[in-house]
C-alpha cells in the first residue's frame, strides 16, 4: 500500500479484529507538522471504546488459538510480523515521517530499524524463558519439589508517546506478545498513523483476533479509561513524567501491575582528555536528534574549563549547518516539532533562557525561508544557550526540544553534584580517554542508562529505563519479561 492510499481513507480503529468507528463517531484529524494541514482522520475513542477493546483482549486471553499455542509458535508469529515490517520498510517510514515530522531517513533508521529489531529479538524469548526447580527446606523433613513457571500477566494496557510512535509500540508489543498476553494499545493522538498500519500487518501476520487491539483518541479519554480499567491486569506506559504519575494513580484501582518509562534531563559530561572533534558530533546529534523530542536527549552539556571555549564554537558551527526542512525531503537533517502547542511550549522556553541570563550563541527562534507551502509549519532552529547555570529553566526542566544549555565545571566532586542535581535519572553521557575515570563517574552519576564516548545507543537485548522520577522497570532484554509475566511457584509433596 502506497502512503497515498493510505492517507487517502479516513482511519478506523481494530477492535476484536474488526475495524471500527468510534462509539460516538467523534474523529481528530491527524495534522502534516510540516505544513499544519490535515493529513485524515482517526477515532475519538472514550471509555465505551476501552471497555470493547478490554473485552475482546480479555476473551482472546481465554480463546485457545492464542492460550494454547506453542512458545516456538508465538516467536514464529513475531518473526512473520518482523518479517512484513521489513517488506513494508519504506512505506511505514515515510509515514511516520509525515506523521510526526522527523526525518524519513531517521524513520527508516530508527523507527522501522528498532521495530524489526525487537520483534526478532524477542520472536527467540518465548521457548527460552524458563522456571527453575529450587532446592527448598521445609520443615519435618517433608521432601518436596519445588519449581517455578512463569505466566501471562494478562491483558496489557499501553500507552505510547508521539516521539517514536511505532518503536515505541514495539517496545510494549514485542514482549507482551511473546510471553502470552493479549494488549490494547492507545497510541499518541497526534501520530496514530503508523500504528494503525502496523496493525494492519499484525493482522496479515496471522495473530488471532483480538490478541492486539488499538484505540485512538485523547489520552484525557482513551487513555485514562484504559489506566484506570479494573479488567486491565497491567499498564505499560512511556511518556511524561506528570502523566506517569497519573497513571500510577489511577491504576491503584485494582492494584495492577505498572511500568512507567518518563522523562529525562540527562547530563552530558566532556573531560578536557576528550577527543573533541568526536564530542562536538555526539553533543549536536545528542540534542538535535529527532528534534531534540527525546527522552535521554542530552540537554544538559557539562565541558570542563580548558576546552569549553573549543568545543561551544564547534556546536555553534554545527547548529548553524544542520539542514531544517520536510521530513519527507531526503536532504533534510532536522525536521519540523510534533505540533503547534510543542513548538509555543519550546519557543517559550527559548523566551525564559533568555531572560534568566543566557547567552544564545546559535538559533534562538523560527525557521525562516522556506517554501510558501511549508510557511505554517513548526519549525523551530537548532538552539544553543551558553552561560546556563543551574538557577534556571533551561537547565532545571525537560524542554523536549532542539535546545542545548552549556555549562563550565572545574572540580570533579562538582560536577557530579551537578549532574545528579535534578528529579530525573534517565541516562548520562562521558567522554574522556581515560576509562578508569570514566567507570568511576558512570558509578557515581544516578542514571539508568550511561553511555561512554557514545550517546543515545540501545538494542533490544539491553535494558532500559531510569532512576528517580525517571520511571519504573526496564524496558527491553531479559529485564522486561518479568514486566510481563506473573511467577508462580508449586511446591509438589513427594514423600
Amino acid at each position: 500500500m502506497s502512503v497515498a492510499d493510505f492517507l487517502a481513507v479516513p482511519r478506523r480503529m481494530l477492535v476484536g479484529g474488526q475495524w471500527v468507528e468510534a462509539r460516538s463517531g467523534e474523529r481528530i484529524d491527524s495534522l502534516d507538522p510540516a505544513t499544519g494541514k490535515v493529513l485524515t482522520s482517526i477515532p475519538a475513542g472514550d471509555g465505551a471504546d476501552i471497555d470493547r477493546a478490554v473485552a475482546a483482549a480479555r476473551a482472546a486471553l481465554d480463546d485457545p488459538r492464542w492460550r494454547d499455542l506453542t512458545p516456538l509458535d508465538r516467536g514464529r508469529l513475531l518473526d512473520r510480523l518482523a518479517d512484513l515490517v521489513e517488506e513494508h520498510a519504506d512505506e511505514l517510514a515515510l509515514l511516520e515521517s509525515r506523521d510526526n515530522g522527523k526525518p524519513v531517513a531517521t524513520a527508516r533508521a530508527v523507527d522501522v530499524g528498532t521495530t524489526m529489531k525487537l520483534f526478532r529479538y524477542f520472536a527467540g524469548w518465548p521457548s527460552k524463558f524458563e522456571g527453575a526447580t529450587i532446592p527448598v527446606s521445609p520443615r519435618g523433613g517433608l521432601r518436596v519439589l519445588n519449581y517455578t513457571v512463569h505466566e501471562p500477566v494478562g491483558v496489557v494496557g499501553a500507552i505510547v508517546p508521539w516521539n517514536f510512535p511505532m518503536s515505541m509500540a514495539s517496545w510494549k508489543l514485542a514482549p507482551a506478545l511473546a510471553m502470552g498476553n493479549t494488549v490494547v494499545l492507545k497510541p499518541a493522538e497526534l501520530t496514530s498513523l503508523s500504528t494503525l498500519r502496523l496493525a494492519e500487518l499484525i493482522g496479515e501476520a496471522g495473530f488471532p483476533d483480538g490478541v492486539v487491539n488499538v484505540v485512538t483518541g485523547l489520552g484525557a479519554t482513551a487513555g485514562a479509561a484504559l489506566a484506570a480499567h479494573t479488567d486491565v491486569d497491567k499498564i505499560a506506559f512511556t511518556g511524561s513524567t506528570a502523566i506517569g504519575r497519573e497513571i500510577a494513580r489511577a491504576a491503584t484501582g485494582n492494584m495492577k501491575n505498572v511500568s512507567l518509562e518518563l522523562g529525562g534531563k540527562s547530563p552530558h559530561v566532556v573531560l578536557p582528555d576528550a577527543d573533541l572533534a568526536a564530542v562536538v558530533d555526539a553533543a549536536a546529534d545528542a540534542i538535535f536528534f529527532n528534534q531534540g523530542q527525546v527522552c535521554t536527549a542530552g540537554s544538559r552539556l557539562y565541558v570542563h574549563a580548558d576546552v569549553y571555549d573549543t568545543v561551544l564554537d564547534g556546536l555553534a558551527e554545527r547548529a548553524r549547518s544542520i539542514r531544517v526542512g520536510p521530513g519527507s525531503d531526503p536532504a533534510t537533517q532536522m525536521g519540523p516539532l510534533v505540533s503547534a502547542r510543542q513548538f509555543a511550549a519550546v519557543g517559550a522556553y527559548l523566551d525564559a533562557g533568555r531572560a534568566q541570563g543566557a547567552t544564545v550563541v546559535a538559533g534562538g527562534g523560527p525557521v525562516t525561508g522556506l517554501d510558501a507551502e511549508y510557511a505554517d509549519g513548526w519549525f523551530l532552529q537548532p538552539t544553543i544557550f551558553a552561560d546556563a547555570d543551574h538557577s534556571m529553566r533551561i537547565v532545571r526542566e525537560e524542554i523536549f526540544g532542539p535546545v542545548l544549555a552549556v555549562m563550565r565545571w572545574t572540580d570533579t566532586d562538582e560536577l557530579v553534584r551537578l549532574a545528579n542535581d535534578t528529579p530525573y535519572g534517565l541516562a548520562a553521557g562521558i567522554w574522556t580517554r581515560d576509562l578508569a575515570t570514566a567507570h568511576r563517574l558512570a558509578a557515581r552519576i544516578k542514571a539508568g542508562t550511561v553511555w561512554i564516548n557514545c550517546y543515545n545507543y540501545t538494542d533490544p537485548a539491553s535494558p532500559f529505563g531510569g532512576y528517580k522520577q525517571s520511571g519504573w522497570g526496564r524496558e527491553m532484554g531479559r529485564a522486561v519479561l518479568d514486566a510481563y509475566t506473573e511467577t508462580k511457584s508449586v511446591w509438589v509433596n513427594v514423600s
